[in-house]
């Protein structure tokens, strides 16, 4: 009776899985090849965590997806310098998803709460990162840069608004509470160490982004983009390293954030 009642939660996981994806490419909020990694993700995830797992991983997709689509031709201009537009390929979905998955995985073969603590951060971490670009593009202000603290194009990677500061701080709080009520375990402390270090997470991701991130300049228009293609031209990398892309940096970023929360609260249980 446990084997079937086992098979049975599998199979409606797997439609679960499934269907969700579906619906990403058909909002076109997913790729094809997008749509193929947030399947894996969401199988490793479910492996670990179960449905509460692909739920919490479910409120940073679909609210980062919302926002995406949320005054959407504000955004339009940012087309021209971010690298990607809002459909996350494989590439993207690794970038924010890759560390959960693993992190997943680990906790199916461990159980230890420094992988839970892992995946929960690093979930936190991507979605105080993707609220902080989605809302920040709507500041009337132009956001400053960290790197000479020059007021740059709203989507320049390493630049930071008051507004885009906040929403990162409320994306992270956001993951915090919804792991609140769908973990058991995870209390007031707990939920502190999540909002804080996935926070930090979107710090992490600023100064990579400033300091690390490839950018180039258009060689017609002088536009500064992360495109190595502008007005039918190949740019000119002006800054950064050459395979230091966003993706690149999305996914350090979660990761140092994780590893570092994490550890620190698992050390502390021993104190």
């Amino acid at each position: 009776m446990r084997l079937f009642q086992l098979s049975i939660e599998q199979l409606f996981i797997c439609l679960f899985i499934i269907f969700t994806v579906l619906v990403g490419y058909f909002v076109h909020s997913l790729t094809k090849t997008g749509a193929i990694a947030a399947a894996i993700v969401g199988f490793f995830v479910a492996s670990g965590f179960g449905i509460n797992g692909l739920l919490l991983l479910g409120s940073f997709f679909v609210s980062s997806s919302l926002l995406s689509k949320f005054k959407a031709t504000q955004k339009v201009s940012l087309s021209q310098i971010v690298e990607k537009g809002e459909r996350r390929d494989w590439q993207q979905v690794f970038a924010n998803g890759g560390v959960a998955a693993v992190a997943s995985l680990l906790f199916f073969y461990t159980e230890s709460m420094l992988f839970h603590m892992t995946f929960l951060i690093v979930v936190a971490s991507s979605n105080a990162d993707t609220w902080a670009s989605e809302i920040g593009a709507l500041s009337k202000q132009k956001p400053l840069t960290i790197k000479g603290l020059q007021k740059v194009e709203k989507g320049t990677s390493g630049a930071v608004s008051l507004l885009g500061t906040v929403a990162a701080f409320l994306g992270a709080l956001f993951i915090a509470i919804v792991a609140l009520f769908l973990f058991k375990g995870i209390d007031g402390k707990v939920m502190i160490f999540i909002m804080l270090f996935g926070f930090l997470g979107s710090v992490i991701d600023t100064l990579f982004g400033a300091f690390l991130q490839v950018t180039y300049k258009c060689r017609k228009c002088g536009l500064i983009t992360e495109k190595k293609q502008h007005c039918d031209r190949e740019t000119k990398q002006i800054s950064g390293f050459s395979i230091v892309n966003n993706d690149v940096v999305n996914f350090l970023s979660g990761l140092i954030a994780a590893a570092a929360g994490s550890t620190i609260y698992f050390m502390s249980e021993f104190i």
